[in-house]
């Protein structure tokens, strides 16, 4: 059987799990595009209450992989839909999110919740 994948579908996973991986690097580039969209996207909440349920030490390691995965998905500067196209742009990166986010629910915790509003009402500024 002839095996045909595009670049795309060859190259992604593994991207995405190096930056999955790199935690700093998930940390560095999250800030820079969340300032730039935040007042874009209607999932700005959820998505910072990912990140601080994501980088908290008292989040489980197979929470934190899954939401760091998430998160990593959004800093990628690839999409499959442009994230630079009004509207549509971060579609899935939001369904992304929602995915995970609803298979880790429990771990994301009310104080969580309340940092990413916080952050949202400073501007990101100080993070």
């Amino acid at each position: 059987m002839l095996k045909r994948e595009s670049s795309w579908n060859a190259s992604r996973p593994e991207t995405l799990r190096r930056m999955a991986g790199d935690e700093a690097g998930v940390r560095r580039d999250f800030w820079a595009k969340a300032r730039r969209f935040a007042a874009q996207l209607p999932f700005a909440e959820d998505l910072l209450a990912a990140y601080y349920c994501a980088f908290d030490r008292d989040t489980p390691a197979h929470v934190k992989a899954s939401l760091v995965a998430a998160l990593a998905y959004f800093v990628l500067p690839a999409d499959i839909v442009p994230d630079l196209l009004p509207m549509l742009g971060f579609a899935d990166d939001a369904a992304v999110l929602a995915a995970t986010l609803r298979l880790v629910a429990t771990a994301v915790r009310p104080e969580h919740r309340d940092a990413a509003r916080e952050a949202l009402v400073r501007g990101l500024d100080a993070h």
